[in-house]
């Protein structure tokens, strides 16, 4: 049996369609479909029902993806293990990572971390979304809610805290609220309800269920710029609004505290490169413990 052949096999199951798995293992369409092809031959098995929609694994899959994950780790960690000793830390990490920390925090941090390390690829994906570790979408995923099932190494990153805001030329334009109650008559900047992804973010409907007008923008950062550009108020993360003076806080009555956690998958999670990154993030954010938290 080809190990190619099977790395093919896990970037299908993974992807969930053959063209995805080509992309991703930057083949072409045909080589990877005679790739699978072979190995349902050599395996005397179909391993997909393969359709315009995708491709699903059959029984005969389900059976041999497990297997093909252990090789995939072995392999891993032979490599790992044979440049254990070197000083370098090499390969590629990805960082999975809610578009608001990713984009204003470990874009900044990582940078550092891939200084200090010239052959350690850091590929970072900061985006509103669960990451899959089974499917490799990321190496080490930064989540907003410890997982209930499935396979994870986790551990809580920190606490953080979210308040109201609104920039000052709003406010002198529009007045300053004293309560909850002031809200009908002001703009309220909050999420896109069909893109909220865990119920961590359900802190917005305390703001909008008061106002009449709303603002909605589907991301973290965006709503820190609309709210910043004096669109209206809103609920900001407190290490964002920290670095921009020209906003004020309001209604300081209301305040959310929620959590970052940091996963892993156990078959990688010692994996040296994985490890450096895990380590890093960790000690960094801890460090930092006081800007998360107001």
């Amino acid at each position: 049996m080809d190990w190619n052949n099977l790395a093919v096999f896990l970037a299908v199951a993974r992807e969930g369609q053959v063209l995805g798995a080509a992309r991703r293992l930057g083949l072409n369409h045909a080589t990877v479909a005679r790739r699978l092809d072979a190995l349902e031959t050599d395996l005397g098995a179909p391993l997909f029902d393969r359709g315009p929609a995708g491709s699903v694994l059959t029984e005969a899959g389900e059976r041999l993806l497990p297997y093909a994950e252990r090789i995939e780790t072995e392999a891993l960690n032979a490599a790992s293990a044979l440049t254990r000793d070197a000083a370098a830390v090499a390969g590629t990490v990805r960082v999975g990572a809610p578009d608001g920390l990713g984009t204003l925090v470990l874009a900044r941090i990582l940078g550092e971390l891939a200084r200090d390390h010239p052959d350690l690829v850091v590929e970072l994906v900061p985006l509103p979304r669960v990451f899959s570790l089974s499917r490799r979408e990321a190496d080490v995923a930064i989540a907003l809610d410890a997982p209930a099932e499935g396979r994870a190494v986790v551990a809580r990153l920190t606490d953080y805290t979210l308040s109201v805001y609104a920039a000052g030329s709003y406010l002198g334009a529009a007045g300053t609220p004293a309560g909850l109650d002031d809200l009908s008559g002001h703009v309220v900047v909050t999420g896109v309800d069909d893109f909220v992804y865990t119920a961590a973010l359900d802190y917005g409907a305390t703001l909008g269920s008061r106002a009449r007008r709303q603002f909605r923008c589907a991301g973290v950062v965006g709503q820190l710029e609309a709210v910043r550009a004096g669109a209206g108020i809103g609920i900001l993360h407190d290490f964002a609004a920290a670095d921009h003076p020209d906003l004020v806080r309001v209604l300081p009555e209301v305040q959310f505290r929620r959590s970052y956690f940091l996963l892993t998958h156990p078959d990688t999670h010692d994996l040296r490169r994985v490890a450096v990154v895990r380590r890093f993030l960790t000690e960094r954010i801890r460090a930092e413990r006081g800007r998360f938290l107001r």
